[in-house]
């Protein structure tokens, strides 16, 4: 089927959200498999990563940064601690602070896992040219931004 002429295509709100969606299910279940294989679940594997990119962060900042609720968080992190990928230990200024750190296992898994991550992830994105890949960031943050508006 040929791609009508922007002259013709469908511009509606519901048109955008409905093409949004189809990407994103693609994209995601590209992620989903490529996380699978490192014998990870998809929690572990969002907190192991910034933990990788961030360095060691209280138990609640890891939680915001990977949507993840303070039970969901606190659980997550008690399977990393108990695979010996993760420690807590309490913070030098602020004692009632937790820190999660990676340790050196944990750090080799999801530096490997990442890079693998990294690497499907690029090959999914494959179709665009660096240009359009700027150019659909900076319109995804534009979306992003004005629906942002829209809360309950």
């Amino acid at each position: 089927m040929r791609e009508k002429p922007a002259s013709e295509q469908e511009t509606s709100g519901v048109h955008v959200w409905l093409v949004l969606w189809k990407a994103f299910c693609a994209m995601r279940s590209v992620a989903e498999a490529s996380i699978r294989e490192t014998g990870l679940g998809d929690s572990e594997f969002r907190i192991l990563e910034v933990l990788l990119h961030k360095g060691p962060l209280p138990v609640n900042t890891i939680g915001l940064k990977v949507q993840l609720t303070p039970g969901s968080i606190s659980v997550a992190i008690d399977r990393l601690e108990n695979r010996k990928f993760v420690r807590r230990r309490s913070d030098s200024e602020d004692r009632r602070v937790r820190q999660v750190i990676l340790t050196a296992k944990g750090k080799k898994s999801i530096a490997r896992g990442f890079r693998t991550h990294a690497d499907i992830m690029e090959a999914a994105a494959g179709g665009l040219s660096a240009a359009e890949r700027t150019k659909l960031l900076g319109l995804l943050k534009k979306l992003g931004k004005d629906a942002a508006k829209f809360k309950n």
